[in-house]
């Protein structure tokens, strides 16, 4: 899908060679923490660049991923184990996605002793990544042989082949970080859209085919810079309240359609989405009080049937314009034949049924807590 441009005297072909033949996470999210870095030195990086930052930045870009959105990284794969090996205070503004920069999240990391995770990580990625380089004089070598001839080639032949980086020591042993070749640097800064486009669209393919089942898997991968505003959501509920007295299907309470707060049935976190038919209004605190949790399944009738509800005043209310416009997504992923079928309570029930019950069984085999109930 992606054409990286060409560049004189650099092996592009080499570039686009550094995920071939690639068992687990560690290459991607290494080339997309160095681009990260990268791109926040300003492309002043003739300085050497430390396995701990790279491996800090790798562990950061993975925590979302991990932690909040819970998508595997493969059966064989070290990284989950290792952020579930640090013990971090994750603060508001990085749950509530306000750390864009993934500063918070890259001091709670440093801030860890990391020195066996960033041995651990480093006994192959920075040495293998740049093989495609030297595939010639590297084939057919015993294992042990690698890592120490990809040091030797990177740094003598430096400014004739022009790896992507070189190391700052002649050993493994004394290895603790990598300098960028500055043609790479200047390429990298003209062609940063296309080369970060493409890695990620890498790294895409990588876990889908590990995720096969979940839902958005694009929109998990990396930190969302800013939440969607939920303002068409709420103008929607609020006209149907407008026409209906609707009580809070966890709680039971009245709405006042003035201070509903609008909840995920199937956690954002896992659907990372804000489609109607995944929404119904609440509470703030029985929204607070369910974050990203799974709610029990006494709740589905009474979530369907209100979704029904909504479904049925809001075609009685508006334009068929509008309605055409807001029911898109419930037609969609419900995948029922016609948008009337809706209107139809034993249609809705059937489509919902088929729909959700699997993403909730998938959701709790990935580890969101299940069986939510509003005590």
């Amino acid at each position: 899908m992606y054409d990286l441009p060409n560049y004189d005297n650099l092996n592009i072909s080499a570039l686009t060679g550094l995920f071939d033949s690639t068992t687990n996470s560690y290459k991607y999210l290494y080339l997309l923490s160095l681009l990260d870095i990268i791109k926040r030195r300003k492309f002043d990086t003739l300085s050497p660049i430390s396995f701990r930052e790279i491996i800090v930045e790798m562990l950061a870009n993975a925590w979302y991923t991990h932690n909040y959105f819970k998508l595997s990284f493969g059966k064989q794969d070290q990284i989950a184990n290792k952020l579930d090996a640090l013990e971090l205070e994750i603060t508001e503004p990085i749950l509530k996605f306000r750390d864009t920069d993934k500063k918070l999240l890259r001091t709670a990391i440093n801030n860890q002793n990391l020195d066996d995770i960033v041995i651990s990580i480093n006994r192959y990625v920075s040495y293998r990544l740049i093989r495609p380089f030297f595939a010639q004089e590297t084939r057919g070598l015993k294992d042990y042989d690698v890592n120490p001839t990809i040091i030797n080639l990177a740094n003598n032949q430096f400014d004739t082949k022009k790896p992507l980086y070189c190391f700052n020591a002649e050993d493994q042993k004394n290895c603790n970080a990598i300098i960028l070749h500055p043609d790479w640097i200047q390429y990298l800064e003209e062609n940063y859209t296309i080369v970060r486009g493409w890695a990620s669209w890498e790294w895409l393919n990588y876990m889908q085919q590990r995720n096969p089942s979940t839902p958005n898997v694009v929109n998990k991968l990396f930190m969302p810079q800013e939440r969607d505003s939920l303002g068409n959501q709420t103008k929607y509920w609020k006209t149907i309240l407008e026409h209906r007295e609707i009580e809070c299907i966890y709680s039971k309470i009245k709405l006042n359609k003035n201070e509903i707060s609008l909840d995920h049935y199937l956690p954002w976190s896992f659907v990372a989405h804000d489609q109607l038919w995944n929404l119904i209004p609440t509470t703030k605190s029985v929204n607070s009080s369910k974050s990203n949790s799974l709610p029990s399944e006494e709740y589905f009738l009474d979530f369907v049937t209100l979704q029904h509800l909504g479904l049925t005043i809001y075609k009685q209310s508006v334009s068929q314009i509008k309605w055409s416009s807001n029911i898109e997504t419930f037609v969609a992923e419900l995948k029922v034949d016609q948008p009337d079928e809706l209107l139809n309570l034993e249609i809705l029930i059937n489509a919902y049924a088929k729909t959700i019950k699997p993403l909730i069984s998938l959701a709790t085999l990935q580890g969101f807590s299940p069986n939510w109930v509003y005590a």
